[in-house]
Order: structure tokens, then C-alpha cells, then sequence
């Protein structure tokens, strides 16, 4: 099996992506949040150097709907050394569905195929797509895999939900079968794998399974990818060292001060605090902070008073 680590709009910067590879490992590739522009910003450049990212397996993800746009990014990134790009079909936000990007493309096939098919024919780096299954109805899902069969996907990530599920409804496995079964690319199947549990289900449905992408599950708990990897568990002292020097970097590299830093801090502890027993009160103390110090406290508080949760 192999185990890729989702890309998360905010979180999974190359900050946070080479420490949780220091602390953690595990995954056999990441994928940056998306690129959205023809010209990079240069908090996008700096998330995809190759000096921020040694030692890493990465896949830069591309959203948009303009083939022009994307393949001047591709040609960007090939410049930088990478060798495949991931064009995001499956961002469920309705500010980025409206103007039919993301998984709003899916909406329009006769655009996305004519997007797809000059794409596939000038990039010069290998194309991999990640695809939520369709807007409205899981009929729509036989239509767009019609389209997909046509080109030659590096990997084709399906996230097995609709656009209108977001990430509340639950995951629909049986379609990633159908996928497997109309498609001779390689796939890789995305949603609810947060426990060693749900990947027994996913297989349960899906006994051939190959690839994985995990996202909020391995944010709220960094040892998901240990137990799903049969390997020892870290303690709360190594998730404790973890954050402090995320804090430092973060403190470090990124302008704005504390506010600014305590906010990234807070986003991710937004997940990881539930890994942790009984941790609401120390949340509670977490969100409030508006001093490093104050935040260091309460998170020394939680290391000190509470466990880490076994998991399955």
C-alpha cells in the first residue's frame, strides 16, 4: 500500500509537510495546496522549492480551468524540477465551484473535455487528477470517467464524494470500484480514512486497493500513518516537539508576528486536539491565546495532564 498525504489549503505547507516528515514519515508522497495563478506569489514559490522540500516525494497541485493558465504553471514547475503536476477537479467550495473550477468543472464536461484534451497534448510534465465523483448525483460519475478513459492520467485520485457532501456526508467506496473497473489508469482513493478501521472498510469494498491519500486524519492525528503501517506509535512528548518547533518556524520564516503565527498554531491544534483526552478545556485555553506564552502554557498543560488516545 501506498500512502499520500493530502494537500490541505493553509496546513500542509512545507513547513508543516517536512517537520511532520521528521517527526512522523510514513507517506510516499505529498501534494502542495493548490496553485491558483499563472504567477506565483512568492509564499507559492517558496511552498514549492526544492530546497523546502528535500527529502520528499512531492506533486504540485494546479486549480484552475483555463488551459493557458495551466500549462504555464506546468512549464513554471518543470523549470523547478518537477516532473507531474495534479489538477484539482474535487475543491467543494462554492466561491471556487461557482466560477467552475475545482469540482465545479465537473459540472461542465463538454469545457472540461476540451480543457483536458489540450492540456494532455501541450504539458509538458505528466498529468495526475484528483476528482471528487460528480456534483449533484452519483450518476454523474459513469459520464465523467467517459472522459477521463480518453487521456493518458499519470494517477487518477478519486475523493469518494459528490461536490454538494463537502466533507460532512459519508464516502461513497463503491464508487472508486466502478472506477476500477472502467479505467485502466492507476487510482488512488480519498475519504474517511481516519482509523485503521475505515481503510479495512474502504478494502472490504475495495480488496485490490493499492493507493490511499489521507488528509484531515493524519492533522488530527499524526500517528494514523504509524498504526496504518503496523509501526510503533510516537508518544505526546514527540507530538509536543513536533508543534514547538512548528511554532519556531513558523515564528521564523513566516512575517506577522505572533498574531499571525498563533493563528496557524490554533488551525492545526483545531484537529490535533482531538487526539488527545479530555482536551476541551485546554482548546478552550488554546483558542483564546493571544501571546505565545500564553499558548506554550496551555499546550504544556495538555502534554503534562492528558494522554495521547490509543486509536484502533
Amino acid at each position: 500500500m501506498q500512502y499520500y498525504f493530502a494537500p490541505m489549503e493553509g496546513i500542509t505547507t512545507y513547513i508543516y509537510r517536512r517537520l511532520f516528515a521528521k517527526y512522523f514519515g510514513g507517506f510516499d508522497r505529498y501534494y502542495t495546496p493548490f496553485l491558483a495563478s499563472m504567477n506565483l506569489s512568492s509564499r507559492e514559490k517558496n511552498d514549492v522549492l526544492p530546497e523546502h522540500n528535500e527529502g520528499i516525494s512531492l506533486v504540485p497541485q494546479i486549480l484552475t480551468n483555463r488551459a493557458d493558465e495551466f500549462l504555464k504553471l506546468a512549464r513554471a514547475l518543470e523549470g523547478y524540477g518537477y516532473r507531474e503536476v495534479n489538477l484539482n477537479l474535487g475543491c467543494p467550495s462554492g466561491t471556487v465551484v461557482s466560477k467552475h473550477r475545482g469540482a465545479g468543472f465537473l459540472s461542465v464536461p463538454k469545457e472540461l473535455d476540451a480543457f483536458l484534451e489540450e492540456i494532455f497534448s501541450k504539458c509538458p510534465v505528466a498529468v495526475s487528477i484528483k476528482t471528487r465523483i460528480g456534483i449533484a448525483e452519483e450518476a454523474e460519475w459513469e459520464p465523467i470517467l467517459e472522459i477521463y478513459r480518453k487521456y493518458p492520467i499519470r494517477e487518477l485520485i478519486v475523493h469518494t464524494r459528490l461536490q454538494k457532501d463537502f466533507y460532512k456526508e459519508p464516502a461513497r467506496p463503491g464508487t472508486f470500484r466502478r472506477a476500477k473497473e472502467m479505467l485502466s489508469v492507476p487510482l488512488c482513493y480519498n475519504g474517511d480514512i481516519t482509523s485503521k478501521e475505515a481503510l479495512l472498510q474502504v478494502q472490504a469494498v475495495v480488496p485490490d486497493l493499492e493507493r490511499v491519500m489521507l488528509g484531515r486524519g493524519p492533522v488530527a492525528d499524526p500517528n494514523l500513518i504509524r498504526r496504518l503501517r503496523g509501526q510503533p506509535c510516537a508518544d505526546k512528548e514527540t507530538v509536543g516537539a513536533f508543534m514547538e518547533e512548528l511554532l519556531r518556524d513558523y515564528s521564523t520564516e513566516m512575517s506577522g508576528g505572533e498574531r499571525v503565527t498563533l493563528y496557524k498554531m490554533k488551525e492545526i491544534w483545531v484537529y490535533l486536539g482531538e487526539s488527545f483526552t479530555d482536551s476541551g478545556r485546554y482548546m478552550k485555553r488554546i483558542k483564546k491565546a493571544n501571546r505565545v506564552a500564553d499558548y506554550r502554557q496551555a499546550v504544556r498543560d495538555l502534554l503534562r495532564e492528558q494522554e495521547l488516545r490509543t486509536g484502533d
